[in-house]
C-alpha cells in the first residue's frame, strides 16, 4: 500500500488555500518527496509529517514553482533539522538548475550538512526496494526533461495462514522461510514447500504521478490499469487553446485519459486560481464520476483491491 499526502495543490501560484506542487508518497519507512515548491517546508511541519526518512526528492521538471521550495528546505537542514543524506532526482536541465540555486545561492561554498547527490533521471527504474519499485517516464511539458513518475509494488502470492494451520506449520521463522520461497523441515521430517501454503499470484499497488504535462496520448500505457492517478488539470475546457499554448491539461483531458487507462481512482491538482474547485470537479466528474480535487494536506492510501 502507498500513501499519497498533498501538500501544495496550487497551477504557477499559491492561493490563499493552495500551495505550490509538493506531495510525499510513503511507504512504510520509505518517504519521497515528488516536487519541492515554494513553501514546501512549512507545509511539511503544518502536516505534521516533519522531516525523519524524507531523504529522496523526485522532481517532475526546473519550472520554478517545482523547485524553489529546495532553497529554503536546504536552509533549514543547514540550521535546524537533521537527516543524514539528501538525494536529488531529476533531469539533467532541471538538476543544472537546482544546482545553481542550492550550490550559487544556499550553500555558497558551505559544506552541505549531509552528503547531498543530485541524480539524473533517464526513463525506466530509479529506484528499488524489496517490495516496490519506482520508475520514471517522459511526460510532453515545456522544455527538456519532464518526468512523471510510477510507484508499484511487485506481484506477490499472499500466505495462507488456514492451510500452514492445517499442515502444522507452527509460528515463527518457519513461516517467514515459506514466505520468502524455501522450502522448510517439520520437526516430525515432513517437508514443506512454499507452494502449499502460498495462495495465486497477485499483482501490487500501482500508482501514477505525472505532473505538468501537455498531452496524454504518451501516457495511456503508463497509466495502464492504475489504482490511482495523481495528474495536473490547470485548465478547463472553455480554455483549451490556452491549456494547448502553455503545454497543460484541462480537467476533461485528464479525466478522458484516466477512462481510457483503465485507471481505479483520479485525483487531480495543480490547480489554477482562476476556477473554482467545483467547476473543476464538474467538469472531470462528467468523464469520471468518481474524480477526485486535491486538496493541501488531503491524504489517500492507494492499494490494490
Amino acid at each position: 500500500m502507498f500513501e499519497i499526502l498533498f501538500l501544495g495543490t496550487s497551477a504557477s501560484a499559491p492561493s490563499a488555500r493552495r500551495g505550490l506542487a509538493a506531495q510525499v508518497v510513503k511507504h512504510d519507512e520509505y518517504r519521497f518527496l515528488v516536487d519541492c515548491g515554494e513553501g514546501t517546508q512549512r507545509q511539511i511541519l503544518q502536516s505534521g509529517l516533519g522531516f525523519k526518512n524524507l531523504n529522496r526528492i523526485l522532481l517532475t521538471h526546473g519550472h520554478l514553482d517545482h523547485i524553489l521550495g529546495l532553497g529554503g528546505l536546504l536552509s533549514t537542514f543547514l540550521r535546524w533539522e537533521a537527516i543524514e543524506e539528501l538525494e536529488i532526482f531529476g533531469g539533467r536541465s532541471t538538476l543544472d538548475r537546482v544546482h545553481d540555486l542550492l550550490y550559487g545561492v544556499v550553500l555558497r561554498g558551505v559544506q552541505a550538512p549531509m552528503p547531498l547527490k543530485l541524480t539524473e533521471v533517464k526513463p525506466g527504474v530509479i529506484f528499488e526496494a524489496n517490495d516496490f519499485s519506482v520508475s520514471a517516464f517522459p511526460v510532453a511539458h515545456r522544455g527538456p526533461d519532464c518526468f512523471g513518475y510510477a510507484f508499484e509494488e511487485k506481484a506477490r502470492r499472499p500466505f495462507l495462514p488456514k492451510k500452514a494451520d492445517e499442515l502444522g506449520v507452527p509460528f515463527g521463522p518457519e513461516r517467514r522461510e515459506l514466505v520468502a520461497g524455501r522450502e522448510i523441515a517439520l520437526p516430525d521430517g515432513r517437508r514443506i514447500a512454499p507452494n502449499e501454503v502460498l495462495g495465486a499470484l497477485q499483482m501490487g499497488a500501482k500508482l501514477v504521478i505525472v505532473g505538468d504535462t501537455g498531452k496524454t496520448s504518451n501516457l495511456l500505457e503508463v497509466c495502464r490499469n492504475a489504482d490511482a492517478l495523481v495528474i495536473e488539470s490547470t485548465y478547463l475546457e472553455e480554455e483549451a487553446e490556452m491549456a494547448k499554448q502553455f503545454a497543460h491539461l484541462t480537467a476533461r483531458q485528464s479525466a478522458e485519459l484516466a477512462i481510457q487507462a483503465g485507471v481505479k481512482k483520479l485525483i487531480l491538482t495543480h490547480i489554477s486560481r482562476r476556477y473554482r474547485e467545483k467547476d473543476v470537479l464538474r467538469e472531470a466528474q462528467a468523464v469520471f464520476p468518481g474524480a477526485i480535487v486535491a486538496r493541501d494536506f488531503d491524504t489517500f492510501q492507494i492499494k490494490r483491491d
